[in-house]
Order: structure tokens, then sequence, then C-alpha cells
């Protein structure tokens, strides 16, 4: 069974940084899309970005330009390097395996104003 674990969160001040991983048992190379979404309390999970092989990536529009999305297929590694952060991005953030229920379980990002 395929895991993936995140890892990074924790508590920034707004304008801070961040630097989230995701560490995935099975060879991400055979992956087209790896993808992160978050959760706030009492919202809806959303898209936030995703990467497919050969680096092409996708944001979603609250967080285009403070956001990059990477992935290291030799170490099997999602990133996501979020900087200028607001108080809008608290949530749990999860990484994906695209177009499937495979989820982790989840790092807690607290932006502080």
């Amino acid at each position: 069974q395929v895991q993936l674990v995140e890892s990074g969160g924790g508590l920034v001040q707004a304008g801070g940084s961040l630097r989230l991983s995701c560490a995935a048992s099975t060879d991400i190379a055979i992956i087209t899309v790896m993808a992160w979404f978050r959760q706030a309390p009492g919202k809806q999970r959303e898209f936030v970005a995703s990467i497919r092989n050969g680096d092409r990536s996708d944001y979603a529009d609250s967080v285009k330009g403070r956001f990059t999305v990477s992935r290291d297929n030799a170490q099997n590694m999602v990133y996501l390097q979020m900087s200028s952060l607001k108080p809008e991005d608290t949530a749990d953030y999860y990484c994906n395996i695209g177009g499937t229920q495979i989820w982790g379980q989840g790092t807690q990002v607290t932006v502080s104003s």
C-alpha cells in the first residue's frame, strides 16, 4: 500500500516562509501528477498546487507567485516552498497522488498575523 508522509509544517508569522515535504513509499517517477491540497478549519479541502513529470506545474490563484512546488523523483519526494505567507494560508496541508484518493496524514501550517 502506497504511503505519503508530509512534514515541515509549523507556526510562522505573516510574511514568513515554510517548506513542506512529502515522502512517498513508492517510485514517484512513474506517477504523472503529484499534488498538494489544503483544508482550513470548517472549510472544504482545496487544491493548492500540482506538478507533472517534466516539471510542468499548476497553482491555485490564491498562491500563485508565493508558492513553488517541486519534485525529486530520485528521492521519491515532493516539496512545497511557501513564501510571503498570509493568515489565510493557515490549514492542514496534504500531499496527494494525482487522480487518486491516496493522501498523507497532513501537516499543520499556522500563520499568525
